[in-house]
């Protein structure tokens, strides 16, 4: 297989078959050892979580499945710790869709003179940043995207209305075993005409407590799997 991508948690490969394969690794992002899903750099690994992250991804992409809403996911190998997905083609270079529930890590580094940690966000806020660790993945609106011509506005509707029915399945998902979501981070790309979610959907991509306190990322899984 040829290498086309090495990611922070995934390396990506291309197979002969015209789809594409994910390698889901055992890094995950934070800083200073401590995990947090918005840092943009590798801080600590986690021996097996890239399989439990494989494990969540698989749970959710086929909660979506039944959902009607459309992903790349195909198939997986838990073992190997793969997944084989649909291609799809990131926008720009990279494209990282938050959506916010609560008020909390680096939106309150940005905006704590406005609002306090842990404050709601009713309905979800829904952030892009581009994938630049160099520049610190700067943040980017609808029409910013469209003037740089990496997406259309209609394009980013299709995101943004996905983004926030997606979350909506995952928070309802979560909170049916008690626990609530805070925030979570998508990747979308465009297969033809079609804004489709991409990547993976799992506990190191999302910030997630249970009365009052966050849930580490293996704990977090080992709660989703096992119900």
């Amino acid at each position: 297989m040829k290498k086309i991508y090495e990611g922070k948690t995934k390396d990506v490969y291309e197979l002969d078959n015209g789809n594409v394969l994910l390698k889901f690794k055992d890094d995950c992002t934070g800083k200073d050892g401590v995990f947090d899903p918005g840092e943009n750099t590798v801080g600590l690994k986690i021996d097996g979580i890239g399989r439990e992250n494989l494990k969540t991804s698989i749970y959710y992409f086929e909660l979506l499945k039944q959902a009607g809403i459309k992903t790349h996911y195909v198939s997986a190998n838990i073992e190997e710790a793969t997944m084989e997905v649909l291609p799809g083609k990131v926008f720009g270079h990279g494209l990282e869709v938050i959506c916010r529930l609560v008020a909390t890590g680096s939106f309150i580094r940005r905006y704590g003179e406005y609002i306090a940690d842990g404050t709601p966000l009713p309905g979800g806020y829904v952030e892009c940043t581009f994938k630049n660790d160099a520049k610190g993945d700067p943040l980017v609106t609808s029409e910013g995207l469209a003037a740089l011509g990496v997406m259309s506005e209609e394009m980013f509707a299709s995101m943004k209305e996905q983004t926030l029915k997606i979350t909506k399945i995952v928070a309802d998902d979560l909170k049916s075993i008690g626990l609530d979501l805070w925030d979570i981070k998508f990747e979308f790309g465009y297969n033809g005409d079609e804004v489709i979610l991409i990547d993976e959907i799992a506990s190191g991509n999302m910030r997630v407590y249970k009365d009052g306190v966050i849930v580490p990322p293996v704990e977090l899984t080992k709660l989703i799997l096992n119900r």
